[in-house]
């Protein structure tokens, strides 16, 4: 978030905080008050880490020269969309002709993780055994309990935000790359799409960067989540491949049950229940999350990432961020604060 740095307003300046960076990128994104940063490809999370710190150390550092203020959170508290002005890129002025108010309305915050995958079939088995741990995900990065001035009762307002895009959400399960590549064919041939990148799913392949993207997380305030989240979505991704050598074949879970764990997961965070497939039980979601920790820690380690990951236990032990920004709103029923807060938690 682009902010005023007094009144803490999302202010339309992205043009003028647009700057080389010796790694990663600065970037538009739909909104002229929204900021993306991303790191080049790296070799492990550590190298990750420093390149996402420099990137948030460098935008702030712009921000404070002008005046300006940023902040991480799956929604600004009490912004609205009707004062924001769309960039000025083909992309994302097709996107508003063809999405209109869908388009319009989609002031949020996403955070991405790409890993890199050696192998078509592969690729489609990790994006496909990664729609079970879309829930949980959701509900350790959950960060936007508020929206245009309201306390919504929701974790990740950004998730029914987010809803109404077409081609959104749980991601549809394919057989392998052929059955993918056909049905990408059949949307670009029928004019559907232009190309597979205007499928938004929570979990896809990404073919021109031989990865696979996690796209179902709120931005992080505290950059040690965004670190740690990442940690972990990289250890599940590596479970999955490991499954994939060993000719391991995925359980198959009707899509009405993972799409619910999704809602539970955007509802409550990490104070509800999820379905623990592929039993009935209702299962406390922290309960949940520390037993997928605790199985993912062999990873972690062989990958290098045992310290990152450490942040997850931070997110089970102190809340994720709607409950820290839910705090500090309580106090004062002060929404500025919330944000004021949000902008301190930022900094890196």
């Amino acid at each position: 978030m682009i902010l005023d740095a007094e009144t803490l307003e999302l202010v339309n300046a992205i043009e003028s905080m647009l700057e080389s960076s010796p790694a990663g990128e600065i970037k538009p994104e739909l909104m002229e008050s929204v900021l993306e940063i991303s790191t080049d490809p790296c070799a492990n999370i550590g190298e990750a880490a420093v390149q996402l710190r420099t990137l948030r150390g460098q935008v702030i550092e712009t921000a404070a020269r002008r005046k300006l203020a940023i902040g991480s959170a799956g929604t600004h508290p009490f912004a609205l969309w009707e004062d924001q002005r769309i960039v000025a890129r083909p992309r994302y002025r097709d996107l508003i002709s063809a999405l209109r108010f869908v388009a319009r309305q989609e002031l949020i915050f996403g955070m991405h993780v790409h890993v890199g995958i050696d192998d078509p079939d592969k690729a489609i088995h990790v994006a496909n055994g990664m729609r079970v741990h879309v829930p949980l995900l959701l509900a350790l990065s959950a960060n936007s309990p508020f929206w245009r001035g309201d306390v919504t009762g929701l974790a990740s307002t950004r998730t029914p935000i987010f809803r109404a895009f077409p081609r959104v959400g749980m991601p549809p399960r394919y057989r392998d790359w052929n059955d993918y590549s056909e049905r990408i064919e059949f949307m670009v041939g029928t004019r559907a799409i232009a190309d597979y990148t205007y499928l938004w799913y929570d979990v896809r392949p990404h073919p021109n960067f031989g990865t696979v993207e996690v796209r179902v997380m709120d931005s992080q305030t505290h950059i040690e989540h965004t670190i740690g989240l990442a940690a972990l979505v990289q250890a599940l991704a590596r479970e999955l491949a490991e499954h994939f050598d060993a000719g391991g074949e995925l359980g198959s879970y009707p899509f009405e049950v993972l799409d619910e764990n999704k809602w539970l997961a955007a509802r409550h965070g990490l104070d509800g229940e999820l379905v623990d497939l592929p039993h009935r039980d209702r299962v406390a979601i922290r309960a949940l999350a520390r037993r997928l920790l605790d199985r993912m820690r062999e990873h972690a380690q062989d990958l290098g990432s045992t310290a990152e990951l450490e942040a997850i236990e931070d997110l089970l032990d102190r809340g994720n961020g709607a409950a820290r920004q839910v705090v500090v709103y309580e106090a004062n029923h002060d929404l500025r604060e919330v944000m004021a807060e949000i902008v301190a938690a930022s900094a890196v």
